[in-house]
């Protein structure tokens, strides 16, 4: 079996991280895959990195938008543009370990799973370890997802001859977990791989350390994209606060 997979890349002003990041996907022990990227504008030299990256390797297809759209639009246009079996997602400052592919590819024929994720571990952005890693939940349904999302964006894989291709819900943050909730509306479980297979990168400037902010994107997660009651709502919400707010790193 040599399914082509699909790696859903969308990036914006990420030329410090992107070369990195392609190349944990060239070094890939699985070699059949199409890399999607999707450039949201960036204003640095995104561009550049990754067009010369593109040119030496044609499995690598850039896409520059003409007008910033947001993470959710940029997924959502990769998503329509891939043509593998598999979809993979990779955000941009991530890493894969080398056979991570491979791996988990095997994980998903061997136990028929359609929708799967793995463990992972945090690293800082100069790409030295945090030494925290983040643990899969053996299987998680729609409502475990709800109340703490154990997904790393950049480990998951599902197959688009099971499951078919979705439009990503479009809010500017929370969008990857309102997806795995869309999917999780088709598909009763996401699987986790206990391997660890990605490097999450920690960024002092990203809208997502600051957890403040994204209470509101919780909340329009909860209320606009998944229709939730007040009161419903208002539990997430402080349940999510009391794991990530309040909890001493």
């Amino acid at each position: 079996m040599n399914d082509l997979v699909s790696i859903i890349t969308p990036t914006y002003n990420c030329g410090k991280f992107i070369a990195e990041t392609i190349e944990s996907v060239l070094r890939q022990t699985y070699e059949n895959w199409e890399m999607i990227i999707i450039d949201d504008c960036s204003t640095d030299n995104t561009k550049e990195i990754v067009e010369e990256h593109a040119q030496r390797d044609k499995r690598i297809k850039y896409h520059l938008f003409d007008i910033n759209s947001g993470a959710a639009i940029a997924r959502t246009k990769a998503m329509e543009l891939a043509s593998g079996k598999y979809m993979a997602f990779l955000d941009s400052d991530d890493l894969w370990i080398k056979d991570k592919l491979e791996r988990q590819l095997s994980f998903m024929n061997r136990n028929q799973y359609s929708f799967t994720c793995t463990s992972y571990e945090q690293i800082n952005e100069n790409g030295n370890p945090l030494k925290k890693i983040i643990k899969s939940k053996k299987r998680t349904n729609y409502n475990g997802v709800l109340l703490s999302c154990p997904i790393g964006n950049s480990t998951v894989m599902y197959n688009v001859d099971k499951l078919g291709k979705f439009t990503v819900p479009n809010i500017k943050k929370r969008n990857d977990d309102a997806l795995w909730l869309k999917i999780l509306k088709k598909e009763n479980y996401i699987y986790g791989m206990p391997d660890i297979l990605m490097k999450y990168r920690i960024r002092s400037n990203s809208i997502s350390s600051n957890k403040l902010e994204l209470v509101k994107y919780h909340w329009e997660l909860y209320r606009k994209i998944e229709h939730l009651s007040v009161p419903r709502s208002v539990f997430h919400l402080f349940f999510w606060g009391f794991l990530k707010i309040s909890k001493i790193k």
